[in-house]
């Protein structure tokens, strides 16, 4: 049974867990709309979302570690508060330039919520319903992409793409209200030590140059350059954090403890094997079958409903029984969902694709919650926030690596030309192998679920 206080503590974190997922969704579909407010090209128009996710990646680890140190609840509602006030500028932007100022802002307060929001709720409740709530949490994410395209594009279309930032920003408001008013604990980790200035800046920069060199390598001659940039200051990182004594990531966490490193391995395959499946499938209903925007956008919504549904009772399941079998068991029915991708073609019908759509949805249900809850179950209270921050960093490295092949096969079997251009074979073609790519590495990831090991026996050590 959950108290008042944690129903509060659940309630606010659900609503700062459904705000990235929509802006997400909606800005997605917005986009076209913000071209032509501003007049700018599709390069800079692409950094609206590009440079929220870097921001958002790039200071998930530092901000966990912090909130750590100082306090979980002084971070979230710090992140809460600037997510709804740059939320509200990007509204008001009146340049391009001004927007991504505004939209990299956004994401570095972003990152204080997701760095938090998962180790809140694992601190603040019992280890007998700890799935249940991440399962709610999850499916406060799922909600968020589901009404994203739906909501938002009713936003855009009646009001104007602003309206999209200043909806957001009201919600990021009640969110900060709850939490000022309810949330009494801070939930304190880690109360030894200094702050790792140095270990965090290398991390931030090496993995913003890794993944825009990873996600920029078809557009930009100097993308590779990045990437190995990239690479080196990782390299840099983990070295200096083997010889500094409070590091702002523990690498021991990933040598010592099987269940948190196979767990956050399968997470960030589940996600590069995932996450492009809702492009692809937005590019062939729109420019194979011939289905408008808000068309596709209904069909495509078969998915994060059936996910939001089930995450709860996939968390709750994975309170009753071994979490490694429930998320095992997601994985794979993820990879037969892919396999049948194998086979979509131009005169498959809809029905078909929405039934697969509901398949793969079922998977990540059983995946996502139950595998949140072997990570978090996995380390001590100290470093919670850290460990959400680790799993969170897994789920964005993975969604740049699913699009990086994506865009990698578009510019194989399309090139340069623009999409109304291109043949319904090259499209059909691509997904194909796109699908293949993602089933074998999908398989691949229910062995890592596998070999994380009995998940209950690593909790019950801690």
């Amino acid at each position: 049974m959950v108290n008042d206080s944690n129903r509060y503590v659940l309630i606010s974190v659900a609503m700062a867990a459904f705000l990235t997922p929509f802006m997400g969704s909606s800005v997605n579909l917005a986009i076209p709309s913000i071209g032509a407010s501003f007049h700018t090209d599709a390069v800079m128009l692409s950094w609206v979302v590009t440079s929220y996710l870097l921001a958002s990646a790039a200071f998930l680890v530092p901000m966990g570690k912090l909130a750590d140190m100082v306090g979980r609840k002084r971070v979230f509602v710090t992140g809460v508060a600037l997510f709804a006030a740059f939320s509200f500028l990007c509204g008001t932007a009146n340049s391009i330039g001004t927007l991504v100022f505004y939209r990299v802002l956004q994401g570095v307060s972003s990152s204080m919520i997701f760095g938090t929001g998962t180790a809140i709720l694992t601190s603040a409740f019992p280890p007998h319903q700890r799935g249940k709530v991440l399962g709610v949490n999850v499916a406060a994410v799922y909600i968020g992409l589901s009404l994203g395209p739906v909501l938002g594009g009713f936003l855009n279309h009646n009001i104007g793409w602003q309206a999209i930032f200043h909806f957001s920003s009201s919600i990021a408001i009640i969110a900060f209200a709850i939490t000022l008013w309810k949330l009494k604990c801070d939930w304190v980790g880690f109360t030894g030590g200094k702050y790792d200035l140095v270990g965090a800046v290398l991390y931030s920069l090496g993995l913003v140059s890794f993944m825009y060199g990873l996600s920029s390598y078809s557009s930009n001659d100097y993308a590779a350059l990045y990437f190995i940039a990239g690479v080196i200051m990782l390299i840099v990182f983990g070295i200096y954090e083997t010889r500094v004594k409070y590091p702002v990531l523990d690498l021991k966490l990933f040598t010592s403890n099987i269940t948190f490193s196979f767990s956050n391995v399968a997470a960030f395959i589940n996600y590069a094997a995932t996450f492009a499946v809702t492009f692809l499938l937005s590019l062939y209903l729109q420019s194979v079958r011939g289905y408008d925007s808000q068309a596709a956008g209904l069909i495509l919504l078969v998915q994060p409903v059936v996910m939001a549904l089930l995450s709860p009772l996939a968390g709750s399941l994975s309170d009753r029984m071994e979490p490694r079998l429930v998320a095992s068991l997601g994985m794979a029915v993820s990879t037969v969902a892919l396999f049948f991708f194998w086979f979509m073609g131009a005169n498959t019908p809809i029905i078909l694709v929405m039934a697969n759509l509901i398949i793969i949805g079922v998977g990540f249900a059983l995946f996502s919650s139950p595998n949140t809850n072997a990570v978090m179950g996995s380390v001590n209270k100290e470093i919670y926030g850290l460990a959400s921050s680790t799993l969170g960093t897994a789920r964005l490295v993975g969604q740049a690596i699913s699009m990086a092949v994506v865009t990698l096969l578009i510019s194989l079997y399309i090139g340069n030309i623009e999409l109304s251009q291109a043949s319904t074979e090259s499209i059909v073609s691509l997904s194909r192998i796109a699908f293949v790519i993602f089933t074998v590495l999908c398989g691949f990831g229910v062995f890592a679920s596998l070999a994380r090991g009995n998940t209950r026996a690593a909790q019950e050590k801690i």
